[in-house]
């Protein structure tokens, strides 16, 4: 009798043991993630990335209402494979980085679609003008350590990037598709 009164408060222990040993993925690794996008110019597939950037995840598998992540680019730090491309994107027809320095999206909520994959919404700042967004996410663990993988697709004329001569859809499509890889290592979580 004594012997499984004491199994039972050994497997009892254990199991409060892992339910608070929990894990939240909430410290970003941004020398290991990206942030990129693809757009066509005159046709021809191009793409570019993003050197500047900040991150905000808490996320816990097991309690989804709790999920927040927040991104913030330094859009001066785009980078599209050319030093004349970068200084004109730059610029007030295009992100108008000066008056607008920084991109940013917060998620409002997260919803899951089974196995490691998600949909986050959320709110997606340019330039001074803010749309809802929905971006397609995975999420592997792999012990303390995880990470995001996906996008979504803008149009950049509703955010007014590319002004004047620029909104000629023939020189640069509409259509800019943006990927994130977002590394996370995780901290026991709380009860």
């Amino acid at each position: 009798m004594i012997y499984l009164k004491e199994i039972m408060l050994f497997l009892g222990l254990l199991l409060i043991s892992c339910h608070s040993s929990a894990l939240e993925f909430k410290q970003v690794q941004t020398s290991e993630s990206t942030v990129t996008f693809d757009y066509k110019q005159m046709g021809v597939p191009l793409n570019g990335k993003f050197n500047k950037f900040s991150a905000q995840v808490a996320f816990d598998p097991a309690k989804l209402a709790t999920a927040q992540a927040r991104l913030d680019i330094e859009v001066a730090s785009i980078d599209t494979g050319s030093a004349d491309g970068d200084d004109a994107v730059v610029g007030k027809l295009w992100f108008n980085a000066k008056s607008f320095p920084a991109a940013s999206f917060i998620s409002t909520g997260l919803k899951s679609l089974g196995g490691n994959r998600y949909e986050a919404m959320g709110k997606l700042s340019v330039k001074g003008k803010t749309l809802d967004v929905v971006a397609p996410v995975t999420f592997q663990a792999n012990g303390n350590r995880g990470v995001f993988d996906g996008g979504f697709t803008i149009k950049r004329l509703d955010y007014a990037i590319g002004e004047g001569e620029w909104t000629d859809l023939g020189t640069v499509a509409n259509e800019i598709p943006i990927k994130f890889h977002i590394v996370v290592n995780a901290t026991p979580g709380k009860k």
